[in-house]
């Protein structure tokens, strides 16, 4: 399919669910890089990936009760990162410990509780491995209005995520409350997860967050630089894995992350100052 086929499918008519998958996916993805920034910086990858997980039996119950799914993921996600906060305070157990706990029976949760909905085949594998057919026009709404709450408390917190990303012993001794900014950053960690969980899957939203930023972080050493790179990647590789999957009839969660990956392949390849050809070549 030739792109000029594929915006013409955007704007058919019969084919609206394209249009908003589109929307849904770029917003979501631009979203997520620029709150991956943050991931990346703080090696919190492994966090990422719990509260993807936790978000899970939210998102679980809202479907089953044909509740909000981004008020259940929210719920669920902060619960878990407060149960997560609370028990690293036991110095016996490190905070990756209790993390690889909860992220896991949270897991197992959600699918217990989907398992109670009819057709649990079909819930599963559209919140594991997200779908491009039946978005109603209301998500598109809650995802860019999550959306821009988002990106308006990264703007009046940057500098404080910023001071406690780089180093949070000088942080804490600067005043900054810590713990509340690492709670702020889990709970907008899980308002991107979820917004983005229905075109990509619960399985593969790590990838929004981590791959467009860390991406970005091969081509600059300016923070302000990779916080606009990110989004544009994340963004753009939205954009061309919906293409490619709708054109030759692929997942498109899966075909997105692909792309993704490859961008990031060739990045750490070719970037100008920290490719493998920059540093063995010239």
């Amino acid at each position: 399919m030739s792109p000029a086929d594929f915006v013409a499918d955007l704007f058919n008519p019969d084919l609206a669910f394209l249009g908003k998958a589109l929307l849904i996916a770029v917003m979501s993805a631009t979203v997520c890089g620029v709150v991956g920034c943050y991931v990346v910086l703080r090696g919190m990858a492994f966090i990422g990936d719990a509260v993807a997980h936790a978000v899970f039996p939210g998102l679980a119950v809202a479907f089953v009760v044909s509740g909000n799914l981004v008020l259940g993921g929210t719920v669920a996600g902060v619960l878990t990162a407060v149960l997560v906060a609370v028990f690293a305070q036991q110095r016996r157990l490190k905070e990756d410990s209790v993390i690889g706990v909860f992220f896991v029976a949270a897991f197992a949760l959600g699918i217990v509780v989907i398992s109670r909905a009819p057709g649990y085949a079909g819930s599963l594998q559209q919140f594991l491995f997200g779908s491009i057919t039946g978005i109603p026009d209301e998500d598109v709404y809650v995802v860019g209005g999550t959306g821009l709450v988002i990106l308006l408390a990264i703007l009046l917190l940057h500098k404080e995520f910023v001071a406690v990303s780089l180093d949070r012993e000088s942080a804490r001794a600067m005043g900054l409350a810590v713990f509340r900014l690492d709670l702020v950053l889990y709970v907008l960690v899980t308002l991107a997860v979820v917004i983005s969980v229905r075109t990509i899957g619960n399985v593969l939203v790590l990838a929004l967050l981590v791959t467009p930023a860390a991406t970005a972080r091969l081509l600059t050493d300016r923070l302000a630089v990779m916080m606009v790179l990110a989004p544009a990647i994340g963004g753009l590789g939205a954009l061309v894995g919906l293409y490619v999957s709708w054109s030759w009839d692929l997942p498109v969660g899966g075909t997105i992350v692909l792309v993704l990956t490859a961008a990031f392949l060739a990045a750490w390849l070719a970037a100008p100052r920290h490719g493998l050809l920059a540093r063995y070549v010239f």
